[in-house]
């Protein structure tokens, strides 16, 4: 039986999430892309970008239906989400980043398929961590109202 309902992020703050999540990791990860696949940084940076906006509408239709998901079997909120299903989240969440988005990067580096996958899970272990650090940290920024209404500490 579903629990009782159980407040989600509002719009706006999941909007917010997802702006803040997608560019701070342009910054911290485009260099570290470029570097290590030899592409100029200015090259890396617009594959980036691209592959940051399938990874923002893919974040937000991801985490809002996971969180539907836990509120309804569980009963918690986002916010209440511990190690292990944080861990979880992060690994499918990049799994079905992983299939969106190969097929860009052998079109616009020009690899061959096996390359742009070695590419390809460099940049998902690279964002794992980061989204779960990220999303630790943003969870405890702004916890989710038991009222729905959100909480800014």
């Amino acid at each position: 039986m579903p629990h009782p309902a159980v407040p989600l992020r509002s719009f706006a703050d999941r909007a917010r999430q997802v702006v803040l999540f997608e560019i701070l990791g342009l910054i911290l990860i485009t260099p570290l892309f470029s570097w290590a696949s030899g592409h100029p940084l200015d090259s890396a940076a617009g594959l980036l970008a691209v592959l940051s906006l399938v990874a923002a509408i893919w974040n937000g239709a991801y985490s809002t239906s996971v969180d539907w998901l836990q509120a309804r079997l569980f009963g918690q909120r986002a916010d209440q989400r511990g190690f292990l299903a944080r861990g979880l989240h992060a690994l499918m969440f990049e799994t079905g980043l992983l299939v969106l988005t190969l097929p860009i990067i052998v079109a616009w580096t020009k690899m061959s398929w096996w390359p742009a996958l070695m590419a390809d899970l460099g940049l998902a272990c690279a964002y794992t961590i980061y989204a779960f650090v990220f999303n630790l940290a943003y969870d405890r920024r702004f916890p989710i109202a038991p009222h729905g209404r959100h909480e800014t500490p």
